[in-house]
């Protein structure tokens, strides 16, 4: 959009986003990231909390200011992925959709991993090899 019309768009009024938008959108988008688990709601206790789809907002810390957003994502990744890539995955997915849903300019997207999750799976056969070394 050229700053004429951004100027017209401004005479019939103003638009504001909210953090919570920008959150919700920051979210669905990490998530849809090969190797992301889930979205950390913080630490208690030394237990990272995974969120479900239902709090796509939490573990998500957004700054919006008039035309730009700093995000920060607090992320869990699945066990065995390389987090380098899947967080520059996750940078570009994340201002991708910010920057064409909201027209707001991002000028960081942090990432910090604070878990990584071990299926199941994994977990059992790493206890049954353990109990045959025994």
């Amino acid at each position: 959009m050229d700053e004429k019309n951004r100027d017209s768009l401004n005479e019939m009024g103003t638009v504001k986003i909210s953090e919570e938008v920008v959150a919700i959108i920051a979210g669905i988008a990490a998530m849809d990231v090969p190797g992301v688990a889930g979205m950390s709601g913080g630490i208690a206790g030394g237990i990272a909390e995974i969120l479900g789809r239902k709090n796509l907002s939490k573990g998500v810390k957004v700054e919006v200011g008039d035309r730009e957003a700093a995000i920060d994502l607090y992320i869990i990744v699945e066990y065995g992925c390389r987090i380098p890539d899947v967080s520059w995955d996750i940078q570009e997915r994340v201002k991708k959709a910010i920057e064409t849903m909201t027209g707001l300019n991002v000028i960081e997207v942090n990432i910090h991993i604070q878990g990584v999750n071990i299926d199941k799976d994994y977990r059992k056969e790493s206890s049954e090899d353990a109990l045959r070394l025994k």
